[in-house]
């Protein structure tokens, strides 16, 4: 069990150019998590995944001082044009938008103003408390981005028994549109927590489409929760493509306050021996004529866990409600776990809900089918994984950044 977690109020103290306001809110935060802990499975949250335990196994010690954001430099990737953001262990380092009209855009370090609540959940507690990197970016009203924006999400080679807390803001403005590639790269040999809160907000026609993914296999501990609110018209996309890495959990809670928003979460991930990923989701339809589509597929090789906690709220003046929701795994072993939670919670009477969830082996009558073509048994386990997932794949329209995502999965997938 772990004995030296080096938490305390005086990292408040440390915490330049805030508010007595704030530093009250971060105070109360930090009692809060300190008065619960690491979140275990006694919280209905965090069910299927003992994130104490884990970190109890993994972690000796663990601090969360903030670290240095030092770099000599970073290889961009070659595979389609973009314009970049720079984090490095969660710090704004630099960004490039040569592509752009750079007076539509403003990027800034994290900016510490309160706009949260106290949560029941104690690694946003926890953030909410000791935050100080992230970035802040907005989008001027009426432009739409001529090239994808990655953000290159970078950890460095000294980052051990660390617990990163950074936090985010997008704010795209009325009638604009951005698509972001949320990229990896961790450069550490060894443990680390990194516990992320985004918060994103659309105004009214805007669009969003967020894909995460990284470069390699990863021993870091990964927790991000997102919050999404949708005005008039938005649209955002949420595709998640990140396997490989040791623990990782996605929490999007989306709250779509205006008509005609639409909210779209999917998901195609292949875990590996020991790695352990979960998505939990809440799609609030809080205004008519709403929809939301929630499609999460998973592959799980020998020892390796998948979750999902899915739950769709309808208030009883979103009527015209149009919400989806399903989730389906593969498993490849015997040793390897799917736990699914899918829920509805309708107070309007004139909607269109379902939600379902399934798992299973491969079939065999089409593994014997490709295998009576001349197929290996491997090479045909490979190809009819390769068709679950990329039902998923098909959601993304640009070419260049298609190839780039099928590669990648291939390339976990070849490795099995």
């Amino acid at each position: 069990m772990m004995q030296n977690l080096e938490i305390n109020f005086k990292q408040i103290d440390k915490i330049k150019k805030i508010t007595k306001e704030e530093k009250n809110f971060r105070i109360k935060n930090l009692e809060s998590f300190k008065a619960s802990g690491f979140p275990n499975k006694r919280q209905e949250d965090w069910k299927f995944t003992d994130f104490k335990s884990i970190v109890d196994s993994n972690f000796k010690e663990l601090d969360a001082q903030r670290v240095s954001s030092n770099i000599n430099k970073i290889d961009l990737l070659k595979n389609f044009e973009h314009n970049y953001v720079l984090l490095v262990n969660g710090n704004l380092h630099s960004s490039n938008f040569d592509y752009e009209e750079k007076s539509k855009i403003r990027i800034n370090n994290y900016d510490k103003s309160i706009d949260y609540e106290i949560s029941k959940n104690p690694l946003i507690c926890l953030n909410h408390a000791l935050a100080e990197n992230g970035y802040s970016l907005e989008i001027d009203k009426n432009y739409k981005f001529k090239k994808v924006l990655v953000i290159y999400n970078l950890f460095t080679k000294d980052i051990k028994n660390k617990i990163l807390n950074n936090k985010n803001k997008i704010k795209i403005n009325e009638n604009s549109e951005l698509h972001v590639i949320e990229y990896t790269i961790n450069e550490s040999k060894s443990k680390f927590i990194n516990n992320v809160y985004e918060n994103i907000i659309l105004e009214k026609n805007s669009k969003f489409k967020n894909l995460f993914m990284q470069n390699n296999k990863s021993d870091g501990f990964f927790h991000k929760f997102i919050k999404n609110k949708l005005s008039l018209n938005a649209d955002i996309s949420n595709l998640i493509f990140s396997s490989g890495l040791k623990f990782n959990k996605i929490d999007i809670e989306c709250d779509l306050v205006e008509e005609n928003s639409k909210c779209n979460i999917l998901s195609a991930l292949f875990l590996k021996k020991n790695e352990h990923q979960e998505i939990k989701t809440l799609v609030n339809h809080l205004a008519p004529n709403c929809k939301s589509n929630q499609k999460i597929k998973k592959v799980l090789s020998s020892g390796s866990k998948g979750v999902y906690q899915g739950k769709i709220y309808v208030k009883d003046i979103a009527q015209k409600t149009d919400a989806y929701q399903l989730s389906k795994a593969l498993l490849l072993d015997d040793n390897a776990e799917f736990n699914s939670k899918p829920e509805l919670e309708i107070y309007a009477d004139d909607v269109k809900c379902s939600h379902g969830s399934s798992s299973g082996n491969i079939d065999q009558d089409s593994l014997y089918y490709l295998m009576t073509r001349g197929l290996s048994r491997k090479d045909s386990s490979k190809l009819l994984i390769k068709g679950f997932l990329n039902e998923v794949i098909e959601f993304i329209k640009n070419p260049s950044i298609k190839k780039f995502i099928e590669t990648n999965l291939e390339y976990q997938i070849n490795e099995y």
